[in-house]
């Protein structure tokens, strides 16, 4: 699901428990190097803005940054709210499960909201 869209990104929610959206440049880039300067700024400047909405909406132990772009060869950075009682942790997502857990977590679309605000400013 696409929360967030400009002339040349966009941001995707991931379907997880855990606060975890993804940022993709619309012209499929191979890697971070070939992106335009002013565009990989672009980039940074809207990690910084989700990254701060996380931690500021959902209070996270830790936020997590990815980009391997290995099963989906583009540019993409992923950014993920972790909570030391979530699945996982202290593992990445894409590691082995540890527990079971049902996060109790305020609701997604009023983040949705901040982050584009935040973008829109």
């Amino acid at each position: 699901m696409i929360i967030y869209e400009e002339s040349e990104l966009y941001i995707e929610k991931e379907q997880s428990e855990i606060p975890w959206l993804k940022i993709f440049t619309k012209e499929p880039f191979l890697e971070l190097g070939d992106v335009p300067k002013e565009l990989r700024t672009r980039l940074w400047e809207v990690f910084d803005v989700i990254e701060h909405e996380m931690r500021e909406y959902y209070n996270p132990k830790k936020i997590n940054m990815a980009s391997f772009a290995n099963m989906l060869p583009r540019v993409h950075i992923h950014v993920m709210a972790r909570f030391e009682n979530d699945s996982y942790f202290p593992n990445p997502m894409w590691g082995e499960k540890v527990r079971e857990s049902k996060l109790n977590l305020p609701n997604e679309e009023e983040f949705f909201k901040r982050v584009r605000e935040a973008l829109h400013k």
